[in-house]
């Protein structure tokens, strides 16, 4: 599974599936396919959705939903190091398995269940409290 982190900086060891906004009139997944791209120059074939997590701020008015999606490699694993993503946030990528996602500050909280779970299974992952 790969995983980035996008604090500015580096300011956060938190690390995430790669993803971010949608553009209108485009689907979720040709924007999870550009998403990808810009902020690892990898293509990837976009396949079915896999976990709804809900993200909120119990103590304010941040509620965002997230659709997670199985993808596929198009092309090599390898990522140019010095690749730099659209935005400049991204700062650090890394491919990860199961046993080592364990050690790795990473939200959702049930990313490595879905993502190395039975496949065709889709999760949902209710009102998950925000990090700050």
């Amino acid at each position: 599974m790969l995983l980035v982190n996008a604090y500015p900086n580096g300011e956060s060891p938190l690390m995430c599936a790669p993803g971010g906004g949608v553009h209108p009139g485009s689907s979720l997944p040709d924007n999870l396919a550009r998403e990808v791209y810009e902020e690892t120059g990898l293509t990837i074939t976009v396949g079915a959705p896999c976990l709804v997590n809900e993200f909120h701020d119990p103590g304010g008015s941040f509620h965002q939903v997230d659709i997670y999606f199985r993808c596929m490699l198009s092309g090599a694993p390898d990522i140019d190091p010095a690749w730099q993503d659209v935005d400049r946030v991204v700062n650090r990528w890394q491919w990860t398995s199961r046993d080592e996602l364990a050690d790795i500050p990473h939200k959702p909280d049930s990313l490595g269940a879905v993502a190395f779970g039975a496949p065709g299974a889709i999760s949902y992952d209710p009102l998950e409290p925000i990090v700050r």
